[in-house]
């Protein structure tokens, strides 16, 4: 029931209503300055509750998205993976603060978008944007929101901090495994996790966590069947999602170079003279100092996970075709490996452009061009 009075010079709207065992609540609010004020709340409130909506409940956006994830999310996910949902949070506090979900509106969520993608590149953005959709979307269904003040909202990012991809040339690559090779020893084993990246393209938890069951040398594959959990406690953990599990063939150098560590009499492949895998400071320490020894310089950014970079970029520029790479990499469908390699890919792509009139031309054995290079010959 819906009702409203006045209280000195303002006017309160209440309802009450009974729930399904017969307890009594009421939700009300004063400070109206007219009768019509507080008539138009009283019944808007009403009519949430006969829709299902929980007037009862109004955390601040910040609450109840610590909530669900903690509810939803947080018994399904990777303690790395859950960072994000902290770092989100840390936004949305940053930006509404105490303010309630109820009193956000379509304007509002936009004008936060706007505010963080002023400064932030497209991905950051992107991710930001998903979770705040989910759980916004997840108010929605638990009756807290009548309806969802992030849809069709505008994304808007900062062109000058999207991420382009790192890679090496082929050059700089070669003369990298050079620096690599020369003045190898097994009890380190760093310098073979590199080696291993380059010619595989797998990511550092899946190359930590290899072992030698996971080597065929007769086949030439090495089998990625789960991943190293470094920046918790160094165990094995399932790979990022199911894709990931995948054989990759490589070449009979790498398998080489891989059994020279079989003197170090360990379960896992990269386990060293002291007994531990090394993680990611270690072998981005090497790595740097191997590219000074080859002296690759311009390259500040550039990181273990870049390698995988390096592993794409030169299986793009011999013509390898991107759903095989997507395969290697081990990526849920072609589309994650386009849009994430997709400057890349559109870089090689303005490199053969200039090869497509030489390759027109020998379509027809009777032109001027064609003529010519049989007259040479």
């Amino acid at each position: 029931m819906a009702n409203y009075m006045k209280r000195g010079k303002k006017w309160q709207a209440r309802i009450t209503w009974r729930d399904s065992n017969g307890k009594l609540h009421q939700k009300s609010k004063s400070g109206f300055d007219t009768k019509q004020q507080a008539k138009q709340y009283a019944l808007k409130l009403e009519n949430e509750r006969v829709d299902g909506i929980d007037v009862e409940s109004n955390p601040t956006f910040a609450d109840y998205f610590d909530d669900w994830f903690k509810t939803y999310k947080k018994a399904h996910i990777t303690p790395v993976t859950a960072r994000h949902y902290k770092w989100t949070n840390d936004r949305i506090c940053d930006y509404f603060k105490n303010k309630k979900l109820k009193k956000i509106n379509r304007r509002d969520y936009q004008r936060f978008i706007n505010w963080y993608g002023n400064d932030h590149a497209p991905q950051s953005v992107k991710k930001l944007n998903s979770l705040c959709r989910a759980s916004v979307r997840s108010a929605v269904n638990d009756g807290i929101l009548a309806k969802n003040f992030t849809e069709d909202v505008n994304l808007v990012w900062n062109e000058k901090k999207k991420y382009k991809v790192k890679y090496l040339s082929i050059e700089e690559t070669q003369k990298l495994i050079k620096a690599l090779l020369n003045g190898r020893d097994p009890r380190y084993t760093a310098r073979y996790m590199i080696l291993t990246a380059i010619y595989t393209g797998a990511r550092l938890g899946e190359i930590m966590a290899l072992s030698w069951a996971d080597i065929n040398p007769i086949w030439k594959t090495i089998s990625i069947t789960k991943a190293s959990n470094y920046h918790v406690d160094g165990s094995d953990k399932k790979t990022k999602n199911q894709s990931s599990v995948r054989t990759i063939r490589v070449n009979k150098e790498l398998i080489d170079y891989l059994n020279e560590l079989k003197v170090n009499h360990t379960d896992k492949v990269f386990c060293n003279a002291a007994g531990t895998v090394p993680g990611s400071n270690g072998v981005n320490k090497v790595l740097r100092e191997a590219m000074k020894r080859a002296g690759i310089e311009g390259k500040d950014d550039f990181h273990f996970h870049s390698l995988r970079h390096v592993h794409v970029a030169y299986l793009l520029s011999q013509g390898m075709d991107i759903y095989s790479i997507s395969q290697r990499l081990g990526h849920s469908d072609i589309s994650t490996t386009t849009k994430d390699y997709a400057y890349l890919i559109n870089e090689m792509k303005a490199k053969s452009e200039s090869k497509v009139e030489t390759t027109l031309d020998g379509l027809n054995p009777d032109n001027d061009v064609q003529k010519m290079y049989k007259a040479k010959r």
